[in-house]
């Protein structure tokens, strides 16, 4: 279950991000780098956690025209990571581009809806009312799917609906997630890491439950605890 469980490094530099590693301990075994660190770090960060033999989520959400996304997502792929993602609402075409250069040498995901967006959000990205964010989830699912993707990131409020429609081998990550109780600070749609698992997620990600606990390493297990209920 540590290795499903995918502590977010949203960290400002490496220094701090490889602090956080050290205090969490060895029982984690998979880190999310985002925009953040990444823009900061470079391919620094994922050579040094590699280093220590964690696994790396580059979590960029890609989104351009199709050849500069094949270009990142080939270069992504040879830095090692395990999981990049690019934004589904770039379209058929971007993503099976994306698919094309990942050659299968990387978990490539795509992004579905921002887990800091609600229908009312989304609905005035889109100019449109939005009834039900799970059927825009589910729509875009199924695009990456159909492009070639190994899986998708969503809400874990999405992940049942997305287990059923893209079946049993797609991967499904999910943030957003809290210990109940948490604060859920600018996320909308949240749930706990056993609810997420009993829903058909793959991996969960989790970001300040740890990272901004006094003691990460005892928050990360308690997180994991929770994982464990819904397995």
């Amino acid at each position: 279950m540590n290795d499903r469980v995918i502590v977010a490094l949203d960290a400002s530099s490496m220094g701090l991000a490889l602090h956080l590693v050290d205090r969490i301990g060895p029982q984690c075994r998979f880190y999310k780098v985002g925009l953040e660190l990444y823009t900061t770090a470079g391919p620094g960060v994922i050579h040094a956690l590699r280093e220590r033999g964690h696994e790396v989520f580059l979590d960029l959400k890609l989104h351009d025209i199709p050849n500069q996304v094949a270009g990142a997502t080939a270069r992504a792929a040879e830095l090692g990571v395990t999981f990049l993602t690019v934004h589904a609402m770039g379209g058929r075409d971007m993503l099976a581009a994306a698919a094309g250069a990942a050659k299968g040498s990387v978990g490539l995901l795509g992004v579905t809806v921002l887990t800091s967006l609600d229908a009312e959000g989304l609905g005035a990205v889109f100019g449109r009312g939005i009834p039900d964010v799970g059927r825009e989830a589910d729509r875009l699912a199924a695009m990456a799917s159909e492009a070639g993707l190994a899986g998708v990131v969503c809400s874990a409020a999405e992940a049942a609906r997305l287990r059923a429609r893209l079946g049993p081998r797609a991967a499904i990550v999910t943030p957003g997630i809290r210990l109940a109780g948490d604060a859920v600070h600018d996320q909308r749609r949240v749930r706990t890491a056993g609810q997420a698992f009993r829903d058909g997620a793959t991996h969960i990600v989790v970001g300040r439950p740890v990272t901004g606990a006094s003691d990460p390493a005892a928050a990360f297990a308690r997180i994991v605890a929770d994982a464990r209920g819904g397995r």
